[in-house]
């Protein structure tokens, strides 16, 4: 799905993807009708602008990723702002990338982003996890760290390298409806809420390292 509020750079991106095999399944041109439609049409990426008038594509973001948590938010901004890019990614974007990217890099991210992996032009990755250091390093108060099973663990760590339920299965020799039992129960002890934010909690406590 396609979301911006310019008709002409709305029509040429969804041209371009549908050109590449991509199934453009809806377009929209303001955050409400991006949050109805969505709902309705159950996109798997939402190709989300941010400049949308009243409201933004940061307040749609957080209203699509709640309502479905099966959908992934690729922004496409012309703004490669830090705090653009960091608003939308708390809002639970899974990656940002600027309107200058060619269709190449676009058909690229949307592809990556279906899969499950976080995008980000270049430079902007180490701005976004910098910042997640930064506050996981903020003291939170005397919070328990949440007590996650060996096998949660190992879930967790082939999360942060972005393999997929299948993938994971296959190498934990168990069924993907039980790698996805225990990526819910994972998100439930950690209080989070989709992979993306997932595979950065691996990455910040230093599990998408490979342990020998």
């Amino acid at each position: 799905m396609v979301v911006d509020d310019h008709p002409m750079w709305r029509a040429g991106v969804a041209r371009d993807l549908e050109e590449r095999g991509f199934e453009v399944v809806a377009t929209a041109s303001d955050a409400a009708s991006a949050v109805r439609i969505a709902g309705t049409v159950r996109p798997d990426v939402v190709l989300m602008d941010l400049n949308l008038g009243k409201q933004t594509g940061v307040e749609a973001t957080q209203q699509i990723v709640a309502a479905l948590p099966e959908t992934r938010v690729l922004v496409l901004s012309a703004s490669g702002e830090h705090s653009d890019v960091l608003e939308a990614v708390k809002a639970g974007a899974s990656g940002y990338l600027l309107k200058s990217a060619s269709a190449e890099e676009l058909v690229a991210a949307v592809n990556r982003t279906a899969e499950g992996a976080a995008v980000f032009t270049a430079g902007l990755a180490g701005l976004v996890l910098g910042e997640y250091r930064r506050m996981a390093a903020e003291p939170a108060g005397p919070a328990p760290a949440p007590e996650l099973t060996g096998r949660e663990t190992e879930v967790l760590r082939l999360v942060a390298k972005g393999l997929k339920s299948k993938q994971i299965a296959d190498r934990l020799h168990i069924s993907p409806r039980t790698v996805e039992n225990h990526v819910q129960s994972t998100l439930r002890k950690l209080q989070l809420h989709n992979r993306v934010e997932l595979a950065r909690y691996a990455i910040e406590h230093g599990l998408d390292a490979d342990h020998h």
